[in-house]
C-alpha cells in the first residue's frame, strides 16, 4: 500500500543528500563518500530552498490513515521549520564553535568512511582533493557574516583555531604535537597501488593546508574583528534553544528548577562520600579515586577493551530483559576519538544497513591514565541503553519511521533519554559500589549546572539569593566564563581542563547544553504518567519500546505522543 508520506519523504531524502554529501556519510547511505558537500552561503540556500520545497509539497498531502503517517508528518514539519527559522537568523553565517561547526565537517567525515579495499580509499582520495574547496565555502560563510555584523565570539574562534591547529601538527594537545592529522590517516592505507598511494599523500599534504590557511583567518582577520562578548542575548538564546529542545521553555522556571536540581544531588553527593571518605569534601573524595589503583586503567587499549567488554556485558544483560534488542544492533564499536575536539565522549549512529556498527568515541586528551569510577554512567549514556539504543532503533524502524525521521537527532529528545539511561541504571542496581554511584551523581549534576550556565551565562542572570553551594559566585553576581568553570569543577567533580574545555562548549552552542536535563525531566515525567493511569499493569519493557519507536521529535510532540501509551 503506498504511504504517501514515506514516498514523498524519500524523494526529499535523495534531493536533500546530494546537496550534502557529509550528511549522507554520517547517515550511511551509499554512493557519496567520493563527494564533498559545499558549505559557501549559495550553498546553504540552495538546501534551505529545499527544505521549503518539501514542507509545501508535505501540505499538499491527503490526510494521514494511520498513527505513523501523522506522527511523520508533525515531527517532519517541526523540525523542518526549526531549521529554516536557523537559516532565516543567520546561524550558519556565524557557525563556529569549539564542539561542533561546519568547518569541522571535512575532517570528521573521514572517520566514518570505510576504508577496506583500494576502492574505498579511492574515495578518500577524492574527498581528501576536496577539502581545500569545502574550506573555502566554510570560509566565505564566515566572511558574509563578518559583512552582515553576524560573528561569533571571539573565543570561539581562537578555540576552533586551536582544535583545526591540532590536526595540522602545529598545536599540542596534552604533552606532545601529533603529526598532521591527514597524514596519520593516509599512513594506514595498507595497499599496493602506488598511484593511489601517491595521491592520498598529496591529498593528504593539501588537506592539512587547506586547514592551515583557515587557521590563519581564524587568528588573523576572523578574532580580530569578533565581540569578546560571549553570550548570545535572550532574543537569539529562546531561538536556539526551541531549536534544540522542540520545545517552548520558560526560561526562568527552567533556571530555577536547575539550581533545585543542583542541591539535590548535591546533597545525595555529599551522603556518598560521607560512606567513601569520612570528612573528606566531594572534590578531595574525587581526588583521592583518582589515584586509587582499584579504579585505574593504564594505556588506551587498556581503556578501549574495558569499554567494549562494558557495552558488551550491558547489552547481554539488557536483550530481552528490558528491551527487544534487534541482531543488527547488538553490536556497538569503542574508539578513541581524533585529537583535538572537546573533551566530552561522544556517539556515531549506525549506517542505514548497519554494515557500520553505531560507535562511540572517547577522547584521551593527551592522557594515559583513566578513572573507572567515572566511566560506567558515561558509557551507559553513549552506548547502551542510551545513544546506541535511541539512535538504532530510529534506524531499525523503517517500517515506521520515515527516512526523514530516521536521519533526524533532536538533541532534547537524544540527550534527554541518554541521561534517562544513566537514571535507569541506577534505579536497576548497577552503582552498587559508592564510587560508581559517586561517578553517576556527579555525572548527573555535571548535566544539571549545565541548566544554570548554559541559561546564566546567555541570559546574563544573576546568581539567587540564598545560594550556599561549593563554588558558586555570591548571590546577586553575575555570571563569567571564569566562575561557571569554578562552579562546573567543584560542583561536577571535573579536572580544570575538562571543566573549561565544557564552559567554551556552552559559550559556542547556546541553548544545547540545557537539552539533557530538559529532556530527561520530558521523559521522566511521561514515564510516571504512564505508571500513574496504567499502575499495576504499567510494563516498562512495552513502554521502552513504544517511546523508541516514535523516533526522534521534539520534546513538545514527544510529551503529548508517550501521553497516548
Amino acid at each position: 500500500m503506498s504511504r504517501p508520506v514515506f514516498d514523498l519523504a524519500q524523494t526529499y531524502v535523495e534531493a536533500r543528500l546530494a546537496l550534502d554529501p557529509y550528511g549522507a556519510t554520517f547517515l550511511g547511505a551509499p554512493g557519496y563518500d567520493d563527494k564533498c558537500t559545499d558549505l559557501s552561503p549559495r550553498a546553504a540556500r540552495a538546501r534551505v530552498e529545499c527544505d521549503k520545497s518539501f514542507l509545501e509539497d508535505l501540505a499538499k498531502l491527503p490526510a494521514p490513515t494511520d498513527d505513523a503517517e501523522r506522527v511523520a508528518i508533525e515531527v517532519i514539519r517541526e523540525r523542518i521549520d526549526a531549521r529554516v527559522v536557523q537559516f532565516t537568523a543567520g546561524e550558519h553565517l556565524r557557525d563556529l564553535g569549539v564542539l561542533w561547526s561546519s568547518a569541522h565537517l571535512p575532517r570528521m567525515v573521514f572517520d566514518l568512511m570505510p576504508r577496506t579495499n583500494d576502492a574505498e580509499w579511492a574515495n578518500v582520495a577524492a574527498r581528501l582533493e576536496g577539502v581545500e574547496a569545502a574550506l573555502a565555502g566554510a570560509r566565505a560563510s564566515l566572511v558574509e557574516g563578518m559583512s552582515q555584523g553576524l560573528f561569533a565570539a571571539r573565543r570561539q574562534a581562537v578555540g576552533v583555531a586551536k582544535t583545526f591547529a591540532v590536526w595540522c601538527g602545529t598545536e599540542a594537545e596534552g604533552s606532545a604535537k601529533e603529526q598532521p592529522w591527514f597524514a596519520g590517516l593516509v599512513a594506514e592505507y595498507a595497499g599496493h597501488d602506488q598511484g593511489l598511494r601517491a595521491r592520498l599523500a598529496v591529498g593528504a599534504d593539501s588537506a592539512t593546508a587547506a586547514y592551515g590557511q583557515l587557521v590563519a583567518f581564524l587568528q588573523d582577520e576572523y578574532a580580530p574583528a569578533a565581540p569578546d562578548h560571549d553570550g548570545v542575548g535572550e532574543e537569539r538564546y529562546s531561538a536556539l534553544a526551541r531549536y534544540w529542545t522542540g520545545a517552548d521553555l520558560n526560561l526562568r522556571e527552567t533556571y530555577a528548577w536547575g539550581w533545585s536540581e543542583v542541591e539535590r544531588i548535591a546533597s545525595r553527593i555529599r551522603e556518598v562520600c560521607g560512606v567513601l571518605r569520612p570528612g573528606l569534601s566531594p572534590e578531595a573524595v574525587a581526588a583521592e579515586l583518582d589515584e586509587d589503583p582499584a579504579y585505574q586503567i593504564a594505556g588506551e587499549q587498556n581503556l578501549l577493551t574495558y569499554l567494549q567488554e562494558l557495552t558488551d556485558r550491558t547489552t547481554a544483560d539488557f536483550a530481552e530483559k528490558y528491551f527487544e534488542i534487534p541482531d543488527v544492533m547488538l553490536r556497538c564499536e569503542a574508539r578513541l576519538a581524533p585529537p583535538g575536539g572537546a573533551a566530552a565522549p561522544y556517539y556515531n549512529g549506525p549506517s542505514e544497513d548497519f554494515s557500520r556498527p553505531g560507535t562511540t568515541w572517547f577522547p584521551t586528551q593527551g592522557q594515559d591514565s583513566f578513572s573507572t569510577w567515572r566511566l560506567p554512567t558515561i558509557w551507559y549514556h553513549e552506548a547502551v541503553p542510551g545513544h546506541h539504543l535511541q539512535v538504532g532503533y530510529s534506524v531499525y524502524r523503517a517500517d515506521r519511521l520515515t527516512r526523514v525521521q530516521r536521519m533526524e537527532f533532536v538533541s532534547g529528545h537524544g540527550e534527554g533519554w541518554a541521561l534517562y539511561a544513566e537514571r535507569l541504571m541506577d534505579e536497576l542496581g548497577y552503582f552498587t559500589d559508592p564510587a560508581t554511584e559517586l561517578g553517576f551523581l556527579s555525572a548527573q549534576v555535571w548535566r544539571a549546572v549545565r541548566i544554570v550556565l548554559d541559561i546564566g551565562l546567555h541570559l546574563g542572570l544573576p546568581v539567587p539569593a540564598g545560594e550556599q553551594l561549593a563554588g558558586a559566585p555570591t548571590a546577586g553576581s553575575e555570571w563569567s566564563r571564569d566562575n561557571a568553570v569554578v562552579f562546573l569543577r567543584t560542583q561536577a567533580l571535573l579536572a580544570q581542563g575538562f571543566a573549561e574545555s565544557e564552559v567554551d562548549r556552552y559559550l559556542g552552542l547556546a541553548g544545547q547544553a540545557i537539552s539533557y536535563k530538559v529532556g530527561e525531566r520530558v521523559w521522566l515525567d511521561a514515564r510516571a504518567d504512564a505508571q500513574s493511569r496504567h499502575g499495576d499493569s504499567f510494563d516498562l519493557k512495552a513502554w521502552h519500546a513504544y517511546a523508541l519507536a516514535l523516533g526522534s521529535m521534539g520534546l513538545d510532540p514527544l510529551r503529548a505522543e508517550l501521553a497516548r501509551f
